[in-house]
C-alpha cells in the first residue's frame, strides 16, 4: 500500500496510464527497436488476511475495536493498576477466553486461505521458453510467458488465445469458478496470424486490469520484416480467464480423427517440428498472458460484500447501553453512599482500621475516583462479555443445520443449500418484504418452443399428425384455419432462426442414445434437440438422429430446436462457415461475416452472413420494443397482436427481422465495425453507434413464443409467504403482459384483484404530458389504495378479508425513472406517494427493470419508515445488485450462472425451499437467539444484584460476595453450555406445524421478542430473583449458628449459598423454558450442575500452593453439612421458579400445541402424535429427537 501511494505521488503508478503493452514471448515488436521489458506483478495470488508476523497485532487490533472487548480490557487494566476488591484474573481470564476463541477461529479460516493460495501458487505448469518446455510453479509466470495447459485444467492467468489446432479456430471453456456458469463458452483465436508462432513478433495493447469479467478491450500489432504492421482487434471472446476451465469436445460435427488426449497450449512459441508433432497428436491451443496474479479478473473480484448487521445485533447494542447505565448508576450510588456513611463520626477511621499516612495524604477527589473505578470493577460482570462468543458459536453451528437439511437437497443438480454468511440466520425470521426475480426464480428457465408467427399467421405445433403438417392457424388477418404465409417467407424465417445465434453443435447422437445416457435438455448448457418435423408433406416425420447444442442461453437452444421441428437443421459452424440442412435435405452454406452481440441495453442481437449466391443478409432477433421501431411500420400491426396475446399467456416472445445489404452498405458497415473494434477508448459506445446504424430499415418476418414454466410449488410458496405477513414484489426485465400472467399463475394476483397500472402506456392514454399524467395517476391511486381503502394488515389472507378490495400495482422501468429522476422536491413527493400506494397493495409487479433499478426499489423500501427487513431472491447476474442491497440475499442455483449464488447470503436449489428456510429455520433461529440474548442479560443481573445489595451491609467497603473462582467460572463454565445447546436445538413449535401454519411467522415479526417490553420483563425477573436470593439467605443468617456444633457461618459461606441458589435457579429456569428435549440438553443441563458441585468440592477441598489466601477451603463441604442450608437452598430455588411452574401448569394450550393435540386425538387407531410439543413439558425426552430434529 505504501509503495502504491509513493508510485501515485511520483507519477509512476501504471494505473495512471489507460493501456498497457505486452510483448508476445518477450520479443520486441521490431528488430531495430530498443526492447525494455515492462514490469508487471508476478502471478502470486494472495487471498489471506494475515501473515505469521502480523497476525497477533492485527487480530488484536480488530478484536478490540469491538466495544465490549475494549470495555473489558479497560476494566482489566484498572484491576491491574488500581487496588480493586477483585483479582485481575476475574476479568482477564474471561476476556482471554473470548479473545483466544475468536483468534483461533479467525486464524483457522485464514490458514485455510493460505493453504488454498499455496495450492494455486505452487501448481506446476509448463512454460515454453526458446522452444523448450520448462516446468515452473504458477507463481513464477510472467506477462508474455508461454504456458501449456491440459484439458480439464484451469488457466493459471488471463491469456489471449492465439492459435488452435481445431479447424474452426475455437475452444470451449467453463467459468464456473468465476461466475458459476457451467454452460460452455466459445472463445476464438486472433484471426489471420502466422501458423509459426516462433517467428511471430507482436505486441498487445490492452486496457489496464479491471474487474468486469465480460469486458475486454485490446488490439494486437503484428510486425513483419519490411512490411507495415497489421492490426487485429481483441475482445472478450479472445480472452481466457484465470480460474476458467478448458473444455474441449473430442468430436465436432462428426469429425473424430484426433486421439483421446486433449491439450491446450497458451502463449506458446515452439519449434516447427514440435508444433507439427503436437498438432498431429493433440488438440493444441496457443495464447499470450496479459494479466497475472492479483491483476487477473478473478483476483480483482475478490473484494468482499459489505457487512450486513442484523436487527438482533442492534438490539444487543441497545441493551448493552442500558446495562452500562445500570452499572454506572450502581457504582455512583455506592461511591456516594460510602462517603456519606464515612462522614459520620467514627465511621471514616474506626479504632480497628486506622489510616496510614499515605492514605491521609491522598487527594479526596482522586480517592473518590479510585473508589468509583473499584465499584465499576466489582459490578462489571453485569456486562456479559461471553455472550458475544456464545452468539458467534450459535450462528456458526446453527448455520450447519441449513446445510444439513435433506429437504433442501435437489437430486437434479445434486446440491443442497449453501450458507455464505451465518451472521443473518435470525434475520430469516424477520422478513417483511420479499423481492423476487421472475425468470429462473418463479419460473424454471427451461425454455420450450411453443409456436411462431410468420407475416401475421400463427403456426402452432401439436402432438398429433391429424392436422396438416402438424400445425394449425388459430388467428391471423383472415382468421381462416390452415391459412399460411408464403413458402418463401416461411423458409426465410426458419433460416433466420438457424443463423441468428451463437449456438455451437456438439455432436450428432444416435436416436435413443440421449435417453440411455440420461441426457436432458439444457443440462450444463447442452441442449438435446427433439424430433425434426417436416413443414410440408404428409404428416409429421421425425428425423433419425438427435443433435446436441452448446449455448450460454437456453432461449437460443429452444429457437434452434424449434427450427429443427419445422424442417431446418443447424449443422454447425466451421471456419466462419455456417451450414443448414433445409427441408429438401439440401445443405445451405453461409459465410459468417459479423456477429452483433446481444446486450441488455439493445435487447437484440444480429448476424451478417453471405449466401452462396453472394447476397449479404442481416438477420436480427430481439424484444418487440427493440425491433418494432427499426422495421417498416406497416408490417408491425399483424405481428403485434400475436406478440401481445403470447405475452398475456405467459410466453417469452422474440421478434425476427432481416435486411438485405447492398455491397456499398456492407462495405461501409464492415469498415466501421472493424474501426470500432480496434478502438481502445470508448469501444463499446462506438460499436453501439455502428450497430444502431446498421440495424435500421429492416423487414419484420415474424415472432416466436417460448414457454418458461413455473417452478415447482411456486404458487404454494408465494401463498405461504403472503399468509406469513410478507409483501411479495416481483422485479423483472420481461414484458408487462408476460410478467402479469406469471403473477396470476403464482396467485400473487387474483381474478378479483384490481390492478393499478403506472406504465408508459397509461401515461400516454390521457393525451397530456407524461409528467402531468404521472402526477394525476399517483394522486388517483393514492386516494383509491390508501385514503379510501382500509390499510392492508400484514399477513391477512384474502379469505379472511374478502369484503375489502384487493389491489395490485404494476410499474415499468421507464415510469420508475421518471419518478426517481425528476426534480429533487418533486421526486421526494412522488417516491412517498409511490411507496404508500405499494405498501397498501397485496402484490407489486415491476417490469422492464434494469438491474440498477431493482436495487433502487429495494433501497427505497429498506429506507422507508420503520426500516422493514427486506429479502431479495434471484438466480442471475442481473439480480446481484438487489441481492446485495437487501438485508438478506438469497441466490437460486439456477441456469443463469452462479453469480447470484456467489454474492448471496444464502443459496437454495429451488424457490420452493424458500418456504421452509423462512417459516421454519428463520422462525426457530430468531426465537432461539432472542431467548439467548434475554437470558444472558437476565442471568448476569441475577449474578451481580446480590453483590450490589451486599455493599449496604459491609460499609461500602467493596468486599466481594463471591470468591474469585466463582466470578471467573460463572459465565465461562457453569452457565454457558446449557444456553448454547438451547439456542441450537430448541423447537418450541414443531417444524411441520410451522410449515402448515404460516401465520405463526407473524407472531415474531418486527423483532417482537427483543423489544423493550420483553426486555423489561426479563429485567424485572432478574431483579426479583436477585432480591430473593440475597434476602432469602440473609433471613437464614439471622441465626448464623447453622451447624450442630454451634459453629458460625462466615461471609464466604453466605456468598457460596447465594451462588449455589443462583446457579441452580438460572439453569433450571432454562430447563423449564425448554420445549424440545434431546440427550444433548439433558447432558449439558444436568452435567453443568454436577460440574458446579464437583468443582466446589474440588476447589475448596485442596490447599492450592499458588494461592496467597484460600477463601473457600472446606466452605462448600461445611455448608452442605447444615440441614438449614439445604432447606434454604431448596426452598429458595422453588420460590424463584414457582411463577414459572404455575405459568406452565395453568397456561391454556394455544396455537400449534392445541393443533397438535387435535392431530393426536384424530390420529388413526388412537395412536399418539409424533409431535413432541403435544406432550407435557418435563416428560419429553431425547426419544423425541427423531421426530422433530432439523
Amino acid at each position: 500500500m505504501l509503495r502504491r501511494g509513493l508510485n501515485r505521488l511520483l507519477g509512476g503508478d501504471e494505473r495512471r496510464v489507460d493501456s498497457r503493452t505486452v510483448y508476445v514471448g518477450h520479443r520486441p515488436g521490431s528488430t531495430n527497436e530498443a526492447f525494455i521489458p515492462p514490469k508487471f506483478c508476478d502471478n502470486r495470488i494472495v487471498s489471506s488476511k494475515y501473515t505469521v508476523w502480523n497476525f497477533l497485532p492485527k487480530n488484536l487490533f480488530e478484536q478490540f475495536r469491538r466495544i465490549a472487548n475494549f470495555y473489558f480490557l479497560i476494566i482489566f487494566l484498572v484491576q491491574v493498576i488500581v487496588d480493586t476488591p477483585t483479582s485481575p484474573v476475574t476479568s482477564g481470564l474471561p476476556l482471554f477466553f473470548v479473545i483466544t476463541v475468536t483468534a483461533i477461529k479467525q486464524g483457522y479460516e485464514d490458514w485455510l486461505r493460505h493453504r488454498a493460495d499455496y495450492e494455486v501458487n505452487k501448481y506446476p505448469v509448463t512454460v515454453l521458453e526458446n522452444g523448450q518446455r520448462i516446468r515452473k510453479e504458477s507463481e513464477n509466470i510472467k506477462v508474455g510467458d508461454v504456458v501449456e495447459v491440459k484439458e480439464d485444467e484451469t488457466f493459471p492467468c488471463d491469456l489471449i488465445l492465439l492459435q488452435s489446432s481445431r479447424d474452426d479456430d475455437t475452444c470451449f471453456v467453463t467459468t464456473a469458478s468465476l461466475d458459476g456458469e457451467s454452460n460452455h463458452k466459445t472463445h476464438y483465436t486472433v484471426p489471420d496470424i502466422e501458423t509459426d508462432l516462433e517467428t511471430l513478433r507482436a505486441t498487445i495493447e490492452c486496457e489496464q486490469p479491471q474487474s468486469d469479467l465480460y469486458k475486454f478491450v485490446g488490439r494486437m500489432n503484428i510486425y513483419k520484416n519490411n512490411q507495415e504492421h497489421a492490426v487485429r482487434s481483441l475482445g472478450p471472446e479472445n480472452l481466457l480467464l484465470k480460474g476458467a476451465t478448458l473444455k474441449n469436445t473430442q468430436k465436432i460435427c462428426g469429425k473424430s480423427n484426433y486421439t483421446d488426449i486433449t491439450t491446450v497450449t497458451l502463449v506458446t512459441i515452439t519449434k516447427n517440428k514440435l508444433i507439427h508433432l503436437l498438432f498431429s497428436l493433440l488438440f493444441v491451443f496457443q495464447g499470450v498472458a496479459v494479466y497475472t496474479g492479483m491483476e487477473t479478473k478473478m483476483a480483482l473480484n475478490y473484494q468482499g460484500k459489505s457487512q450486513k448487521r442484523s436487527a438482533v445485533e442492534k438490539s444487543i447494542n441497545a441493551f448493552l447501553l442500558v446495562y452500562l447505565c445500570i452499572l454506572l448508576s450502581k457504582a455512583l450510588v455506592c461511591t456516594t453512599l460510602k462517603y456519606v456513611w464515612q462522614s459520620k463520626p467514627g465511621q471514616d477511621e474506626p479504632w480497628y482500621n486506622e489510616k496510614t499516612q499515605r492514605e491521609k495524604d491522598t487527594n479526596l477527589y482522586l480517592k473518590m475516583f479510585t473508589d468509583f473505578l473499584s465499584f465499576m470493577v466489582l459490578f462489571n460482570f453485569i456486562i456479559p462479555v461471553s455472550m458475544y462468543v456464545t452468539v458467534e458459536m450459535q450462528k456458526f453451528l446453527g448455520s450447519l443445520f441449513i446445510t444439513w437439511d435433506k429437504d433442501f437437497f435437489d437430486p437434479e443438480i445434486k446440491e443442497g443449500a449453501l450458507v455464505n454468511t451465518s451472521d443473518l440466520n435470525e434475520e430469516l425470521g424477520q422478513v417483511e418484504y420479499v423481492f423476487t426475480d421472475k425468470t429462473g426464480t418463479l419460473t424454471q428457465n427451461n425454455m420450450e418452443f411453443i409456436e411462431c408467427c410468420i407475416d401475421g399467421f400463427q403456426y402452432s405445433y401439436r402432438d398429433t399428425a391429424s392436422e396438416l403438417d402438424g400445425f394449425c392457424v388459430t388467428d391471423g388477418p383472415a382468421n381462416k384455419l390452415q391459412q399460411k404465409a408464403g413458402r418463401e417467407r416461411e423458409e426465410l424465417f426458419l433460416r433466420a432462426l438457424c443463423l441468428c445465434h451463437t449456438v455451437q453443435v456438439k455432436e450428432p447422437i444416435e436416436q435413443g442414445q440421449g435417453q440411455r445416457d440420461g441426457l436432458t435438455d439444457q443440462v450444463d448448457g447442452l441442449g438435446v434437440a427433439g424430433e425434426v418435423l417436416q413443414l410440408d408433406g404428409d404428416g409429421v416425420q421425425p428425423a433419425q438422429e438427435q443433435r446436441g447444442f452448446i449455448a450460454s442461453s437456453p432461449d437460443e437452444v429452444a429457437l434452434v430446436k424449434g427450427a429443427m421441428r419445422y424442417g431446418f437443421t443447424f449443422l454447425g459452424l466451421e471456419s466462419k462457415t455456417m451450414k443448414i440442412l433445409n427441408r429438401n435435405k439440401d445443405v445451405e452454406i453461409y459465410e459468417l461475416l459479423h456477429v452483433l452481440n446481444f446486450d441488455p441495453v439493445r435487447r437484440r442481437m444480429s448476424v451478417i452472413v453471405r449466401s452462396k449466391s453472394g447476397d449479404t443478409l442481416l438477420f436480427c432477433k430481439g424484444a418487440d420494443t427493440s425491433i418494432f421501431p427499426r422495421v417498416r411500420q406497416e408490417e408491425v400491426e399483424g405481428i403485434r397482436l400475436h406478440v401481445e396475446r403470447n405475452a398475456t399467456e405467459g410466453y417469452r416472445t422474440l421478434c425476427v427481422a432481416y435486411k438485405c445489404l447492398s455491397p456499398e452498405e456492407y462495405a461501409q458497415a464492415d469498415a466501421e465495425l472493424r474501426e470500432a473494434r480496434l478502438a481502445l477508448q470508448d469501444r463499446e459506445e462506438k460499436l453501439m453507434a455502428v450497430y444502431n446504424q446498421v440495424e435500421t430499415g429492416m423487414s419484420l418476418i415474424g415472432a416466436t413464443a417460448v414457454e418458461d414454466r413455473l417452478q415447482e410449488e411456486a404458487a404454494e410458496t408465494m401463498e405461504a409467504l403472503q399468509a406469513a405477513g410478507m409483501k411479495v414484489w416481483v422485479l423483472t426485465g420481461d414484458k408487462m403482459e408476460t410478467a402479469k400472467s406469471t403473477c396470476y399463475a403464482c396467485r400473487l394476483f387474483q381474478r378479483n384483484t384490481e390492478l393499478l397500472e403506472l406504465t408508459v402506456r397509461t401515461l400516454e392514454d390521457g393525451g397530456k404530458k407524461r409528467e402531468e399524467r404521472l402526477h394525476e395517476l399517483l394522486i388517483e391511486y393514492y386516494k383509491k389504495a390508501v385514503q379510501e381503502a382500509p390499510p392492508v394488515k400484514a399477513g391477512i389472507t384474502r379469505s379472511w378479508c374478502s369484503t375489502n378490495q384487493d389491489y395490485g400495482f404494476i410499474i415499468d422501468g421507464a415510469t420508475l425513472s421518471m419518478v426517481l429522476n425528476s426534480s429533487e422536491s418533486t421526486s421526494s413527493r412522488y417516491k412517498s406517494l409511490l411507496l404508500q400506494i405499494c405498501q397498501n397493495c397485496t402484490a407489486v409487479l415491476c417490469c422492464r427493470m434494469a438491474p440498477l433499478q431493482k436495487a433502487q426499489i429495494v433501497k427505497m423500501v429498506k429506507n422507508s419508515k420503520g426500516s422493514p427487513i427486506t429479502l431479495s431472491i434471484g438466480d442471475g447476474a442481473n439480480d446481484v445488485s438487489m441481492i446485495l442491497e437487501a438485508h438478506v440475499g438469497i441466490g437460486i442455483k439456477g441456469k443463469e450462472g452462479r453469480q447470484a449464488v456467489r454474492n448471496s447470503d444464502y443459496a437454495i436449489p429451488k424457490l420452493r425451499h424458500l418456504k421452509k428456510l423462512l417459516l421454519a429455520h428463520g422462525h426457530l433461529y430468531y426465537v432461539r437467539i432472542a431467548h439467548l440474548v434475554q437470558y444472558f442479560f437476565y442471568k448476569n443481573l441475577c449474578f451481580i444484584l446480590p453483590q450490589f445489595l451486599y455493599q449496604f451491609f459491609c460499609g461500602y467497603s467493596q468486599q466481594p460476595l463471591y470468591d474469585a473462582a466463582y466470578l471467573t467460572m460463572y459465565n465461562i463454565c457453569f452457565t454457558s453450555m446449557p444456553i448454547l445447546a438451547y439456542s441450537l436445538l430448541e423447537q418450541h413449535i414443531c417444524i411441520d406445524v410451522l410449515l402448515e401454519n404460516a401465520s405463526l411467522y407473524r407472531e415474531i415479526a418486527k423483532n417482537a421478542m427483543l423489544r423493550w417490553g420483553p426486555f423489561l420483563k426479563w429485567t424485572l425477573l432478574g431483579v426479583f430473583h436477585g432480591l430473593l436470593f440475597f434476602f432469602g439467605v440473609r433471613l437464614l443468617f439471622c441465626n448464623p449458628a447453622l451447624q450442630d456444633n454451634g459453629q458460625v457461618f462466615g461471609n464466604w459461606s453466605y456468598g457460596t449459598i447465594v451462588f449455589t441458589v443462583l446457579v441452580f435457579t438460572v439453569t433450571l429456569k432454562l430447563a423449564l423454558d425448554t420445549r424440545h428435549w434431546t440427550w444433548i440438553n439433558h447432558f449439558v443441563i444436568w452435567g453443568s450442575l454436577a460440574f458446579y458441585v464437583f468443582f466446589s468440592f474440588f476447589w475448596g477441598g485442596i490447599i492450592w500452593p499458588f494461592l496467597k489466601q484460600q477463601r473457600l477451603y472446606f466452605v462448600f463441604a461445611n455448608m452442605l453439612s447444615s440441614v438449614s442450608a439445604w432447606l434454604v437452598i431448596i426452598l429458595l430455588i422453588l420460590l424463584s421458579l414457582l411463577p414459572e411452574i404455575l405459568l406452565v401448569v395453568f397456561r391454556k394450550p394455544r396455537g400449534p400445541r392445541s393443533h397438535q393435540k387435535k392431530l393426536a386425538q384424530s390420529s388413526a387407531g388412537g395412536l399418539p402424535s409424533s409431535q413432541s410439543s403435544a406432550r407435557p413439558l418435563l416428560m419429553r425426552t431425547f426419544s423425541d429427537e427423531s421426530h422433530t430434529v432439523i
